[in-house]
């Protein structure tokens, strides 16, 4: 007597549902148990994209290429045999476009510091399929673990600076999943403020009361001479 078909199973032969733009995939659809010959369908968006004919259990295999964003929606299939009613749907699957990404910029909120100040330091690539794993390094060292941003927002770190190490030039680095595809940042430095010396506004502020001094003794001398140059006759 004909067996039903068990739900079949949708896979990509790749070993993965990341693609590239204009990457050939193929898509495998096999039941594991029910009577051939079979009949499969394979449905995007639930529009119907080709039909093949197995004699047997052997998978169908639906060869595709990823032209543009349309391309990445959902698919199922359909596997059918002589079985009235008896089809099945497989999972559905779905692509993942994978996207190279933009240089990424560094950039801190002020630029200028002094010894024992807490700054901050932010890595972000505008463009690129997520998530994106940002380093930051001082020199060709390092200064940081991996972080990896499964949202489009920039990688911060805080930074003391303590000494005069601490003015050498920053860079980030960004990679995602799109192969060979790591991207440097621009070139930070922090520069070091000018710190005013504590005596000078000491000594603005006693020329101010100096020059106050001398003003009001040239008003007073009039009021003091000549009174007592009258007296005197």
């Amino acid at each position: 007597f004909p067996e039903m078909l068990s739900n079949p199973r949708l896979t990509a032969l790749q070993g993965t549902s990341n693609v590239v733009m204009n990457q050939n995939v193929t898509l495998s659809c096999q039941p594991d148990t029910g009577s051939p010959p079979v009949t499969y369908t394979l449905f995007k968006h639930n529009q119907k994209v080709s039909t093949l004919n197995r004699p047997d259990l052997t998978p169908a295999l639906f060869n595709l290429t990823i032209n543009s964003a349309s391309d990445l929606g959902e698919y199922k299939c359909k596997a059918e045999n002589n079985i009235p009613s008896g089809g099945k749907y497989s999972n559905s699957l779905s692509f993942t476009l994978l996207e190279p990404i933009s240089k990424p910029v560094l950039s801190s909120p002020i630029s200028e510091v002094k010894k024992g100040q807490r700054v901050t330091l932010s890595c972000l690539s505008e463009n690129g399929s997520l998530p994106i794993t940002y380093i930051f390094f001082k020199g060709k060292q390092n200064i940081s673990p991996p972080m990896k941003m499964q949202k489009r927002e920039a990688a911060v770190i805080f930074l003391f600076i303590n000494s005069s190490s601490d003015f050498g030039t920053y860079k980030c680095r960004a990679e995602n999943s799109f192969r060979n595809n790591t991207k440097y940042s621009n070139s930070f430095n922090f520069t070091l403020a000018e710190e005013r010396s504590h005596s000078q506004p000491l000594l603005i502020s006693l020329g101010i009361i100096l020059l106050l001094l001398v003003i009001g003794l040239a008003l007073a001398i009039p009021f003091f001479i000549i009174p007592s140059y009258k007296a005197s006759e």
